[in-house]
């Protein structure tokens, strides 16, 4: 009882903070500034009228050119419906607003990346393409977030086949870029290989798919792999399955404790609390945990510590070692993609993951430093050098990779 109120205690105390630190000394997080002087008549007449007339011109000659003289090339819009926000759900588009406001700060603060949070009151996918098509004029890229399966899949597949500028669904592909790192010094540590290894997946919504999807590309095997949602094992028997769950279905029905035996890799994408200690018990020696539900993972680290000394635990949280946050890669990965102007493609991805899992063993791989911390300023001049040095060489684009690592320096707010 004492434990429970003390939590309590603690949890207000968060709320009471969080909601200060968006209301007050002014509401939001985010804030539009000007990036060209206007203190008179001459440079009013550069920014607006008549001015401004000449640069419509040479748009209109060119549409291309407005990566010249507008602020497109360094703007991503973050577009959301709020019917999958955090582990909150299906809150609507106004409530979703903070989640987004956040986002685009971080794209600020960890990329240089101007942005802008736009939510949409509107649950129809077909409706939802054609707004965020239409908007393409105004942005160098879009960041969807938070829209819930499977609509999301059909909605990237979509805006990414008909878009000329970069289209990235974050809850997919950047927890899938994290996940892949993370599972790849693991594996080192505990001397297993991907291809080895019996995996449990609870969840089978956008992140855990797409997570499915990256791992299968590096090795993962699809016969040792048992996915788990809300009404038990997928498996070939329930009607209630979709073209995107339906692939990694199994012959036969099974328990979720009894596929915990001679489990290595458990990879946790759904609630809080839902795995037992005496699960955990049933894994094979040296085990790898990502129980990465948000705010509260499947089981919680001294749970599984209290079993299992020799595992290597991961969650979604701040307060733990190894965080499996999508900050590690989206900011990097967008930077990228908007100075090379090119979509973002599994090359980029995958070039992603193995950078941010080198910079890890740059320090030294340990059990509680499996990844980077989100606030290592390496990240920035690091990944999105690498994506575009790769691509530099391939497509011969003549990038000047000296100017473009102090181009990286420069961009990010240290304070």
């Amino acid at each position: 009882m004492l434990k429970y109120l003390k939590i309590m205690k603690k949890e207000e105390k968060l709320k009471k903070k969080s909601l200060n630190y968006h209301k007050k000394p002014k509401p939001g997080k985010i804030e539009i500034n000007c990036k060209k002087k206007i203190r008179n008549i001459k440079d009013l007449s550069y920014a607006y009228s008549p001015g401004v007339a000449y640069v419509c011109k040479e748009i209109h000659k060119n549409k291309k050119k407005s990566y010249d003289y507008t602020s497109k090339g360094n703007l991503v819009a973050v577009i959301t419906n709020g019917t999958a926000v955090l582990g909150l759900g299906n809150i609507g588009a106004e409530a979703s607003k903070p989640v987004m406001e956040g986002k685009s700060a971080l794209f600020k603060k960890f990329a240089g990346i101007d942005s802008i949070d736009i939510e949409i009151k509107e649950n129809n996918t077909k409706k939802i393409i054609d707004i965020i098509r239409s908007l393409e004029p105004s942005f160098g890229g879009i960041n969807l977030e938070d829209i819930k399966s499977p609509e999301c899949f059909i909605i990237e597949k979509k805006c990414k086949k008909k878009m000329s500028i970069p289209v990235f669904h974050d809850d997919q592909h950047g927890t899938a870029v994290v996940v892949l790192a993370a599972l790849t010094n693991s594996l080192k540590i505990v001397k297993k290989k991907i291809n080895k290894i019996k995996t449990i997946v609870m969840g089978a919504g956008a992140a855990a798919l797409s997570c499915l999807k990256l791992l299968i590309k590096k090795g993962l095997n699809k016969k040792n792999i048992y996915v788990f949602d809300i009404n038990g094992l997928i498996h070939k028997k329930r009607k209630d399955l979709n073209v995107y769950n339906k692939k990694y279905s199994r012959n036969n029905k099974k328990s979720l404790i009894k596929t915990f035996k001679n489990c290595d890799f458990f990879l946790g994408l759904s609630s809080g609390n839902i795995i037992k200690p005496e699960m955990i018990k049933k894994m094979n020696k040296k085990p790898i945990i990502f129980a990465l539900a948000n705010p509260n993972p499947e089981i919680m680290p001294e749970k599984i510590k209290k079993v299992r000394k020799d595992a290597i635990i991961a969650t979604g949280r701040s307060d733990y070692k190894n965080q499996v946050n999508n900050l590690l890669c989206f900011p990097y990965i967008f930077r990228a993609s908007l100075d090379l102007r090119m979509k973002i493609s599994e090359k980029m991805k995958i070039i992603a993951s193995k950078y941010i899992s080198k910079l890890s063993r740059k320090d030294g791989l340990k059990k509680s430093r499996i990844i980077p911390n989100i606030f290592d300023k390496r990240l920035i001049s690091y990944i999105p050098y690498k994506i575009v040095k790769y691509f530099n060489k391939k497509k011969s684009l003549k990038i000047n990779m000296k100017k473009y690592k102090l181009f990286l320096k420069s961009v990010t707010d240290n304070d």
